[in-house]
């Protein structure tokens, strides 16, 4: 028998910990691959996580309601030797499984990194590691010490903390959030230095929420993790951005009659020809011409991201999602009326895969969908805008005839808000991009379709 380790998955490239809700296995039940062992909660998805191999849940190592670190061991399976096999024997082990040697040092995050344009290979040589100040090469200990998770190397950001001078309890002497917590403790919890001139604070890593006292009758009711975790985020968020918002309405009439033309065929096809679908496809055309839209602020640095993936929010009774569209430009529209609809779906159902909540560019969330006019969204960190969509109904419109005379018409009409950070993105840089989105929207190109 082979034994293999469940892990705590990594669900979002600012998320270090999750917690879990619910085991779906026992110790001692059989299971198959990719078969769904437990349910786990972060502040951005609530997801059933597959089995790596098939075997039998030999070991429950955290339990309903604990929280951990990503990549801690949450349990492990006892498997057939051959299922576990290297490629030239069988079955190749999962890659989510956890290695039996020591991970390699994380990377560093991409905001504090440039990134390198290819080398060409060159001649065998010995392997050297980073090199601390002194000259002297770093240990596979100090890299991971220094390299722990986004939560921890914000806090230490955050109180001046040196990250090699706490000592970690995690894998070899990798520092926890725990540890370094302990550490400010220790010293005064003393703030972190005031910042120059210029420079963008950090946001706290914690928020305090006032506290309320019930009346009688009552009902007090703890928050779930993901919606304490998600009340959170939008605090830190508005404290991290300088949010100003635009509102547009939007003609559809011209897309309405796009979408009674080519309904038919595209639910042939598999699809649904949504008004999101539309403003999706508008949105990742004009991210292009826009730049600055699709770009993230690191410290008094921009980082333009040169992928646009696009979040599409999902309302659960739960809590809120946002599953991500990756290569959301290279898509045509069926292709993304096909992926919007089976990431909702995959949502609902808890089946989306780690890496669909990952490395969004830009959100798009639809108050609309239950009948709000307008919607003033908070903006998903760490990214720079975020645009609601209202409801698309029958209203009417004053119409100018080629004539000049003014006429009073029934339209399909619907209102776009975007909020965006003005530290990077000024207020002409976010109407130009408005402006051209409802440009697009109201004269779409049929050939698109």
């Amino acid at each position: 028998m082979a034994r293999v380790d469940v892990i705590m998955p990594q669900m979002g490239e600012s998320i270090a910990e999750g917690t879990v809700s619910r085991w779906l296995k026992q110790v001692g039940d059989a299971v198959k691959r990719d078969e769904a062992i437990l349910e786990i909660s972060t502040d951005k998805v609530d997801a059933e996580i597959p089995s790596p191999a098939s075997g039998v849940l030999a070991e429950i190592k955290v339990q309903e309601g604990e929280t951990v670190e990503v990549q801690t061991v949450v349990a492990v399976l006892e498997t057939d030797a051959a299922a576990a096999a290297s490629p030239s024997g069988g079955e190749a082990a999962p890659a989510d499984a956890a290695p039996a040697a020591p991970p390699a040092p994380a990377p560093a995050p991409e905001a504090s990194r440039p990134v390198a344009a290819p080398v060409a290979s060159a001649a065998p040589g010995p392997v050297v590691g980073p090199t601390t100040d002194g000259g002297r090469e770093e240990t596979a200990e100090e890299r991971l010490r220094t390299r722990s998770t986004p939560l921890v190397r914000r806090i230490a950001a955050e109180h001046g903390v040196d990250l090699s001078a706490v000592a970690g309890s995690g894998h070899a002497g990798r520092v926890t959030k725990k540890d370094i917590l302990a550490f400010i403790d220790r010293r005064g919890a003393a703030p972190a230095a005031v910042p120059s001139p210029g420079a963008t604070p950090s946001a706290p890593s914690t928020v305090a929420h006032p506290s309320v006292e019930p009346w009688s009758g009552d009902v007090v009711e703890p928050m779930s993790r993901i919606r304490k975790l998600t009340a959170d985020h939008m605090v830190l968020s508005r404290r991290t951005s300088a949010h100003v918002v635009s509102l547009y309405e939007v003609d559809y009439t011209h897309i309405a009659g796009l979408r009674r033309a080519h309904k038919s065929d595209y639910e042939r096809r598999g699809a649904k020809l949504t008004y999101l679908t539309f403003i999706v496809k508008a949105i990742t055309d004009n991210l292009r011409k826009h730049k600055v839209l699709n770009a993230s602020v690191s410290g008094d640095s921009i980082i333009y991201r040169q992928q646009i993936n696009i979040g599409i929010a999902v309302a659960l009774d739960w809590g809120l999602i946002v599953p991500v569209l990756k290569g959301a430009d290279e898509l045509s529209v069926l292709g993304m009326a096909k992926r919007v609809a089976d990431l909702a779906e995959r949502a609902r159902t808890k089946k989306l895969n780690p890496d669909e909540v990952q490395q969004g560019t830009f959100t798009i969330t639809n108050p609309g969908g239950f009948g709000s006019y307008v919607g003033l969204p908070i903006i998903n960190q760490p990214q720079v805008a975020i645009l609601g969509v209202g409801s698309i109904e029958k209203r009417p419109k004053v119409l100018t005839l080629d004539d000049g005379q003014d006429v009073i018409a029934i339209r399909t009409m619907g209102m776009l808000s975007v909020a965006y950070d003005h530290r990077i993105v000024d207020g002409a840089d976010a109407d130009r991009f408005m402006a051209d989105v409802k440009a697009d929207l109201e004269d779409f190109a049929e050939g698109s379709l």
